[in-house]
């Protein structure tokens, strides 16, 4: 997983008129690169001619002569099968290439669109947003109306889930209506359901928590109608989250557990239960954060996954006020440091942040909340920049607050029966 970040001077003033070519975004990479040689710059330049072969099959383009068209293939194939073998990102594009051979051959632009839609959703999950965006809305210029319907409905999902990470709700909510008529239209409950989902996930985006958990709940009521274990997966791990984020997280972590008990990859339950950990820290139950925490660190497949789990288990550290397992947790995420992208290396600093300040090493901790704020303002992560003026603004106070014993610290809290019920379940599970 890369680190990402644009630098809008750097390129313009080099390079004037650049932004303006089709799939640019991919070349912001090479103003990223110390080097043009770098695997970064080279990933980012075959991506571009990639796309730019794709380009060669829209609707709105004069017929290409086969010699023309095999020449530039022959160029882009040359350039993607150069970049290292065991990077995922190198097999999505060798097999976009392959894709658009096949299309152009056989005129069915159909064909682009696994290969084309997994490498949306690759890029997603790396939290490279705006080439995510890109590339589905090449998918959707190149290929309009000429996919199978199941597949459009399919793509405006992506579209409406990466247009809502990147913030613009309102094409978000758009995205998913197109895609709840098309479900609809096709007697596909599961997409239908998929589509209310987002756009209660649209909601709270803009902060409306009240309205996004109302629609949540008719949402699970839906899924559990239709008896569809990954939309009520969804829906309950949607409805933990409006619930922590609206200060409740003792009534969000059954819901969690919930969604866990239904998910069926690997992948979504190990980030369900670094989810549990987060919220069990956060009512004061380190032990059962701690019980979650390590799971994903033993059984997480996921390099994301559990490079927040570590994070959280030196976040668990000192929260008890344990020096020892706090610096032992942060050199072994430090290590793991240059693979993280921008999102979760600041989660890292401010969390070192905060275990300085607990540990009474105020101006070490003031010095990690500077950089972590100085990395949030450059990768344009404002919720961390706002997070992050917040607990330095309140460092002065901090002394106090951090004069707790470490035992103290450790004090159990009181429970429900469902927070002892998940917590139990969680015991069970660490074996």
């Amino acid at each position: 997983m890369r680190q990402k970040r644009y630098f809008e001077g750097t390129m313009s003033e080099s390079a004037p008129g650049l932004y303006s070519l089709p799939h640019a975004v991919f070349l912001r990479r090479l103003a990223g690169a110390t080097r043009d040689t770098s695997l970064d710059a080279r990933l980012g330049r075959a991506a571009f001619v990639a796309l730019r072969l794709i380009d060669l099959l829209a609707p709105d383009q004069p017929a290409l002569p086969r010699d023309a068209f095999h020449y530039q293939h022959a160029a882009t194939e040359r350039a993607c099968r150069g970049l290292p073998a065991d990077r995922p990102e190198t097999s999505h594009l060798i097999g976009v290439v392959q894709s658009t051979a096949d299309a152009y051959h056989t005129r069915d632009v159909g064909l682009l669109f696994p290969a084309l839609f997994a490498y949306a959703h690759y890029l997603e999950n790396e939290m490279c947003l705006e080439e995510a965006l890109d590339v589905l809305e090449t998918l959707q210029r190149v290929g309009g109306d000429r996919y199978r319907a199941e597949d459009r409905v399919a793509a405006r999902l992506r579209l409406a889930r990466v247009l809502r990470k990147v913030n613009r709700f309102d094409e978000a909510e758009r995205a998913y209506e197109e895609a709840g008529s098309g479900a609809e239209a096709l007697g596909d409950m599961h997409s239908q359901l998929l589509s209310r989902i987002g756009h209660a996930e649209t909601l709270r985006g803009r902060g409306n928590l009240l309205e996004a958990e109302q629609s949540l709940l008719k949402a699970l009521a839906g899924a559990e109608a239709a008896a569809d274990d990954g939309a009520q997966a969804l829906a309950h791990q949607g409805l933990a989250v409006v619930l922590s984020t609206s200060g409740r997280p003792a009534d969000a972590i059954p819901h969690e557990w919930r969604a866990y008990e239904l998910y069926d990859d690997t992948v979504s339950r190990m980030r369900t239960l670094t989810d549990l950990g987060v919220m069990f820290l956060t009512v004061g139950d380190a032990d059962s954060a701690e019980r979650a925490l390590t799971i994903v660190v033993r059984e997480g497949r996921a390099r994301d996954v559990v490079d927040n789990a570590m994070i959280e288990l030196m976040h668990c550290a000192s929260f008890r006020r344990d020096q020892v397992g706090f610096e032992r947790w942060r050199e072994l995420c430090e290590a793991r440091r240059e693979d993280m992208p921008p999102n979760v290396v600041v989660d890292f600093t401010l969390k070192v942040g905060i275990g300085r300040a607990r540990f009474g090493q105020m101006s070490r901790a003031d010095a990690m909340f500077r950089t972590a704020l100085r990395m949030a303002e450059d990768a344009g992560l404002h919720e961390f920049v706002y997070r992050i003026q917040r607990i330095k603004e309140g460092l002065r106070d901090c002394k106090e607050g951090c004069s707790y014993s470490p035992l103290s610290a450790a004090e159990p809290v009181l429970q429900s029966n469902a927070l002892r019920e998940v917590s139990s379940g969680l015991t069970l599970l660490q074996g």
